[in-house]
């Protein structure tokens, strides 16, 4: 299953220009922050509790907006979009992965994964077909009726990943996507990662695990609200 679509390879995707985010009543959680991330980056934020980190991928997620500064995803100025052109725009261009997983106790595998693309975009007649694909993909085409609390940490994760890439985004932001995880099932995951990447589909981790971090092919650190490429 390719991610393959939208903006063309190496084309900038992303685009931060001097971003910060505050709350009152005196916290500057992001300073200043200016990125670009290309059409199938793998990049990954490293950085302490309280570093700013998950602010930076809230507001990459346009789960909030910033203070000051300038975003752009996919050519869109998401400054001043409205409330139903933002959910379209986050629907159609991102997809999630959370450390807690997210999933709904009382829905199927497959209706989880269905779930997913309400806000994608994807016509209603080809999202069965594209969950069953996704969940093939992540080794889980057994558990297609399975409900989540019958499931190992791995395999909801599993479930996570197949309900992100399911309609295709651009962008796949993953919050700690291995915290949860043992280390045999977390490399996993992070071969799932990779190979999604490889397959085109752009990736932001935002993480404290060393490994995770050393995964990606863009390494940040973030401290005290700013970003940092690292060495």
């Amino acid at each position: 299953m390719s991610a393959m679509t939208g903006p063309t390879p190496g084309e900038v995707v992303i685009r931060l220009s001097d971003v910060s985010k505050s709350f009152p009543p005196n916290v500057l959680a992001v300073r200043g922050v200016d990125l670009e991330i290309r059409r199938g980056d793998f990049l990954s934020i490293m950085g302490p509790s309280g570093s700013g980190k998950s602010t930076l991928l809230n507001l990459l997620g346009l789960l909030d907006v910033p203070t000051i500064g300038r975003y752009e995803l996919a050519g869109v100025d998401t400054a001043g979009l409205a409330d139903k052109a933002r959910t379209s725009l986050r629907g159609r261009e991102l997809g999630f992965v959370f450390q807690a997983f997210h999933l709904l106790a009382r829905r199927t595998v497959l209706e989880n994964v269905l779930l997913g693309m309400s806000y994608s975009g994807v016509p209603r007649g080809e999202r069965r077909d594209r969950a069953v694909t996704a969940l093939n993909r992540m080794g889980l085409a057994h558990r297609v009726g399975a409900y989540p609390p019958t499931l190992s940490g791995g395999e909801r994760q599993r479930v996570a990943l197949a309900r992100a890439v399911a309609g295709t985004p651009t962008v796949l932001l993953a919050d700690e996507p291995t915290g949860n995880l043992d280390k045999a099932t977390s490399q996993g995951v992070l071969e799932l990662l990779g190979e999604l990447n490889a397959d085109g589909l752009t990736v932001v981790v935002v993480t404290h695990d060393h490994t995770v971090a050393r995964a990606a092919g863009r390494r940040h650190t973030m401290d005290d609200g700013r970003l940092r490429e690292a060495a």
